[in-house]
């Protein structure tokens, strides 16, 4: 392509960085999007959108094998695993066409290569379809992204050991697997492999799986897990990580006791790195911390014209958290009203049961030393929940003890990820309990826990 000049070139296409793109589309500039696999980036390709699809299969699988309790004699039922993982993959290739879509709506310039900053104002492409070709831009917004994080001397080979990457399009299903580290991703892919039949050992080294969740979700995850014979292990490390014959053996270690474990599998998911590498010239310096870009209120870096958005500036690790950032971004860098920078964000866990969360948890509140009451709805006493044989979890709402504040709200069970949403407003917009107390919710619907679990503060809830 011959050397172009922009309004803004974003270097990444992911939820950072086709966000941007788009939005800056939609303000009627001039935008190129450098993007070296294809649009979507790891959320939408390695990430987010593939693994749902393969815990829509598990959720499948372990409804039919329950379906004599709705009334349904169902035979043996198999599945095959190659067909789980290959609709998967489709998802991921019409998402991404749709991206490819709203990037020519919007009049966007989607440049397949490697984009490298080599000076400010300017963007090479350094390798792939367009490679050679020179961009000039008044502005540039790095959205890069992270990737997994390994172990030394651990080889991820796709075969025995991989990363969610990897684990993504297995060749076959293990009989056996480690997972290392329970947060989201090593949760998710504890489920999906043991409702399959895999034998699976979910090994975090911090107190609690889900270790930035409220306790008493993630206890109630674990219990759950408990029941399905799914193993955990909690401030457990792993060690002597070693290929075999078979598979891999490697030592949890706990305190002084050390157990040895021979499995067929190893999936790491012990957080994720930057993705720095290739991306400045030696003549621009940004600043970093730890590997990730600074910026600052306006998501600007420390050299004029050149801004950051999503994972590459660091946690919360989450595509919904850099969509906003990366709107925010271009928002402010074309004049279209003050950036805000991430305070409240809702989490989310796509296992059975689902876990989700926004504000603070009950540990964070405790040492705040802030004066508060906890509301508690059991599903076992939502009518919704019941019929629809998902009685499993609670929601749990943290509320200001003077004001009512609404503080934080954690659910675990079915659709919590869909549930919390409301949570999420009524936080952003500073609602107290009362609030959403007095809200008339739909019966019998799930979101009425919601209404409960805050009613339960008061001493109001009906229903317990």
């Amino acid at each position: 392509m011959a050397d172009t000049a922009y309004d803004l070139v974003v270097i990444g296409g992911g939820p950072a960085g086709y966000a941007a793109a788009i939005r800056a589309g939609q303000l009627g500039k001039k935008v190129a999007c450098v993007e070296m696999e294809r649009p979507g980036g790891t959320c939408l390709n390695w990430g987010c959108i593939p693994s749902k699809a393969l815990l829509k299969a598990a959720e499948t699988y372990e409804t039919i094998q329950h379906a004599d309790k709705l009334g349904f004699n169902v035979g043996e039922v198999t599945f095959d695993f190659d067909k789980i993982i290959q609709r998967s993959r489709g998802v991921s290739d019409q998402m991404a066409k749709g991206i490819e879509f709203l990037f020519k709506k919007n009049k966007v310039d989607y440049i397949s290569g490697v984009g490298q900053v080599s000076a400010p104002g300017m963007v090479e492409i350094t390798d792939g379809e367009d490679k050679g070709a020179i961009l000039t831009a008044s502005k540039i917004l790095i959205a890069t992204g992270c990737k997994a994080r390994t172990l030394p001397g651990v080889d991820v080979d796709g075969e025995n050991i991989f990363t969610s990457r990897e684990a993504l399009v297995m060749k076959k299903q293990p009989k056996s697997i480690v997972i290392v580290g329970a947060g989201a991703i090593g949760v998710e892919f504890a489920f999906f492999l043991k409702t399959l039949g895999t034998e699976v050992h979910l090994v975090e080294m911090l107190p609690q799986i889900l270790p930035h969740e409220d306790k008493d979700t993630a206890t109630a995850l674990q219990r759950s897990f408990k029941k399905k014979k799914l193993k955990t292990y909690t401030g457990t490390k792993v060690e002597n990580i070693k290929k075999t014959e078979g598979g891999v053996s490697l030592e949890l270690v706990k305190g002084d006791k050390r157990t040895p474990l021979e499995v067929e599998a190893l999936l790491l998911s012990i957080g994720i790195v930057p993705n720095m590498e290739g991306l400045l010239s030696s003549r621009v310096k940004l600043k970093e911390d730890r590997g990730y870009l600074v910026v600052n209120e306006n998501y600007e870096t420390n050299v004029k014209g050149i801004y950051g958005a999503g994972d590459i500036i660091g946690p919360p690790w989450l595509a919904h958290v850099a969509t906003y950032e990366a709107v925010q971004a271009v928002n402010g860098m074309f004049g279209h009203g003050t950036p805000k920078k991430v305070t409240l964000f809702p989490s989310c866990t796509y296992c059975q049961p689902q876990v989700a969360s926004v504000g603070m948890t009950e540990q964070m509140v405790k040492e705040k030393g802030i004066d508060y009451k906890v509301g508690k709805f059991p599903f076992t006493a939502s009518g919704k929940a019941v019929a629809i044989d998902s009685s499993e979890g609670f929601v749990k709402v943290i509320t200001d003890a003077q004001h009512g504040e609404i503080l934080g709200a954690h659910i675990i069970g079915h659709d919590a990820t869909e549930l919390i949403g409301e949570y999420a407003l009524a936080i952003h917009s500073e609602l107290t309990g009362e609030d959403i107390h007095d809200t008339i919710h739909a019966h019998p619907t799930l979101s009425e826990a919601n209404m409960e679990a805050v009613a339960s503060v008061f001493g109001e809830a009906i229903h317990i």
